[in-house]
């Protein structure tokens, strides 16, 4: 049983799992898009996403917290300028995984981990407002309004056939 195990060890010591982890995170920032074996992608997400988080605010406490994880002056450079300006309205959720299937040598899961905002396939939209919040709750209002609409609709069409 594993309870309340966090951390996927990956069969490494702790200091070779940060090597790894601060490696695959350095490339996914770079990159945008890594591929990799799957536990290594989940553990990477778990790894990369506060570190993005970090990144939305652009502070000398901030970029050395990431850099004492990182060690890569080019990676922070591209976390706190082109992508801290693409996720700033973001509320998590900044990466994504995507399985490949097999890899054909050693049988291994094959995963593809990405930057969700960086990705020109998955979820273009034109605008760049948030999305709005809304609850189920509020449908029986808009269709009541609705209804309204419709029926004020009507009686200009009456009232203009009348004339």
């Amino acid at each position: 049983m594993r309870h309340g195990v966090k951390l996927n060890k990956l069969s490494r010591t702790a200091s070779h799992r940060q090597a790894l982890m601060s490696n695959l995170a350095c490339e996914l920032i770079s990159h945008k898009r890594i591929t990799t074996t799957l536990a290594k992608a989940k553990a990477l997400r778990v790894y990369v996403e506060p570190l993005l988080t970090r990144g939305k605010n652009d502070s000398t406490h901030n970029r050395r917290i990431v850099f004492s994880y990182l060690q890569d002056k080019e990676a922070i450079k591209e976390l706190f300028g082109v992508i801290s300006e693409k996720i700033a309205n973001r509320p998590g959720g900044y990466t994504r995984i995507i399985k490949l299937g097999k890899r054909v040598g050693d049988n291994a899961e094959v995963a593809l981990i990405e930057l969700v905002d960086f990705n020109e396939i998955y979820g273009t939209s034109t605008d760049k407002t948030p999305a709005k919040k809304t609850r189920r709750a509020g449908g029986a209002k808009k269709k009541a309004g609705a209804d309204e609409a419709k029926a004020a609709d009507t009686t200009t069409t009456e009232e203009k056939s009348a004339e």
